[in-house]
């Protein structure tokens, strides 16, 4: 009893070790991004889609709240990395050789799709939905004045959940490799994920038809390629289940 009490407290003081190293990267990072709010924040507002608005500042805190609010942003995404690495290093120690460097090269493969994410959000949907917007208020006769925080939220709140959609091919290997969801279960969800994505894409674009479009397809393109990795990942799943009983 004592030795799995001990186990758990070992497990505990691990945790809490990983965290302490993933905050103290985040203050570091934190400090290191006040270096790159600026130069980002006046690149966003010479794009193309920006030139043609106004910013203006409705609080005298809008601009500081802008600043700090990238400035979270640019350290989360610094320590991304840290926070990826420190998890596989917390529950490495329960995996086999192989399944460490598979899971290992998981890291630099979610920050490329974490990247593409906020590519397409940025260069594609965004410009869309700006374009909308102020072609809807100019067919109402309506006057736009842009709170440079409403924009800069606005922009945030678009971006950064396309980098987390574009996890779905790194999560579906995941869990098809710990055994929590197979390519058949998937292929025959179809359906329902579709529905799902389509509610997604309802929730984050503007409700015009063409944003929504312009969102599902890339959406039901990973989850195809979600299956396809999953097939994959499940295939070695079941040689290396026929390897471990032959051995036996």
């Amino acid at each position: 009893m004592n030795d799995k009490e001990m186990s758990v407290y070992e497990h505990l003081g691990e945790l809490r070790k990983r965290l302490i190293i993933v905050l103290v990267f985040f203050g570091v990072a934190m400090i290191a991004s006040f270096f790159f709010v600026e130069p980002v924040i006046l690149y966003l507002q010479k794009a193309d889609e920006a030139k043609e608005l106004t910013m203006n500042a409705f609080r005298l805190t809008d601009p500081i709240k802008i600043y700090m609010q990238f400035a979270f942003v640019i350290a989360l995404i610094l320590t991304a990395p840290v926070l990826l690495y420190q998890i596989w290093a917390f529950v490495s120690p329960g995996l086999y050789e192989r399944e460490r460097k598979v899971t290992l090269s998981y890291i630099p493969l979610s920050l490329f799709l974490f990247f593409c994410g906020v590519g397409f959000a940025y260069f594609v949907l965004f410009p869309f939905v700006v374009r909308f917007m102020q072609n809807l208020a100019s067919d109402l006769g309506i006057n736009q004045v842009i709170g440079i925080n409403e924009y800069f939220e606005f922009l945030l709140q678009l971006v950064l959940p396309f980098g987390v959609l574009f996890q779905l091919p790194v999560i579906v290997m995941f869990l098809t490799r710990l055994g929590l969801i197979t390519p058949m279960l998937l292929s025959k969800g179809r359906r329902y994920a579709y529905l799902l994505l389509l509610i997604v894409a309802a929730v984050i674009t503007p409700p015009d038809v063409m944003s929504q479009l312009i969102v599902m397809i890339p959406l039901s393109i990973l989850y195809e390629i979600s299956i396809w990795i999953s097939k994959i990942a499940y295939r070695k799943v079941l040689l290396a289940e026929q390897q471990g009983a032959a051995q036996k």
